[in-house]
C-alpha cells in the first residue's frame, strides 16, 4: 500500500469522523434523539465502500469517543449501540447471499440492541414506567413494533442510498483517496 492510499484513507477517516460527531451535536434539538443518530451513521457507509470495513470501524471508534464525551444522552447510546456501526455491519450481513438468513440477523441485532438500550434508560437513567397509566405497561411492545417497522425501512433506504453513492459520487471520493 502507499503511503499516499493510505494517507488518503487515513484522512477521509477523520473527516467522516469528525462530519458524523458534528451531526450528532444535533441531538440537542428536540425531537432529533433518533434520527440524528441514524444519519450520523450513514456517513460510515462511504468509509465500508471506499477504504474497507476495517477502516469504517476504527473511524466508527474515533467518532464514538467523540460524540460519548459531546452528544445528547439517549442520541449517543443510539449512535455508540447501534445506529453508528450498522450501516458498516449491514454489508457483512448482506455477504451471506441468503435473504431470509440476513433479515433474520438483522433484526435479531437490532431488538436485542433497542431492548438492552431501552433496559439502559430505564434503569440507568432512571426513567419512570408507570407515567402513561394502563398504556405504561404496552409501551415496550408497541415501541418496539413501531421500531421494527422504523428499521425495515431505514435498511430499505440504506441500500437505495448506497446505489445512488455508486452512481454519483463513489468516482469522485475515488479519486481524492488514490
Amino acid at each position: 500500500m502507499s503511503s499516499l492510499k493510505r494517507t488518503g484513507k487515513v484522512a477521509l477517516c477523520g473527516v467522516i469522523a469528525a462530519l458524523a460527531t458534528v451531526v450528532m451535536l444535533l441531538s440537542y434539538f428536540p425531537y432529533l434523539t433518533y434520527a440524528v443518530p441514524a444519519v450520523a451513521g450513514l456517513l460510515f457507509v462511504i468509509l465500508a465502500i471506499e477504504a474497507g470495513k476495517k477502516w469504517a470501524f476504527a473511524s466508527y471508534l474515533a467518532a464514538c469517543v467523540l460524540v460519548f464525551l459531546m452528544a445528547e444522552q439517549e442520541a449517543k447510546l443510539m449512535f455508540i449501540a447501534f445506529f453508528g456501526y450498522y450501516p458498516i455491519l449491514k454489508g457483512l450481513i448482506e455477504s451471506l447471499r441468503k435473504k431470509a438468513l440476513e433479515y433474520v440477523l438483522k433484526f435479531l441485532l437490532f431488538n436485542v440492541v433497542m431492548v438492552g438500550i431501552y433496559a439502559v434508560i430505564v434503569f440507568v437513567f432512571g426513567m419512570p414506567l408507570n407515567q402513561m397509566g394502563d398504556f405504561g405497561k404496552w409501551t415496550v411492545v408497541v415501541l418496539l413494533a413501531m421500531g421494527n417497522v422504523a428499521f425495515l425501512l431505514y435498511d430499505f433506504t440504506i441500500t437505495q442510498l448506497i446505489g445512488l453513492y455508486m452512481q454519483s459520487l463513489h468516482h469522485r471520493i475515488r479519486r481524492l483517496i488514490h
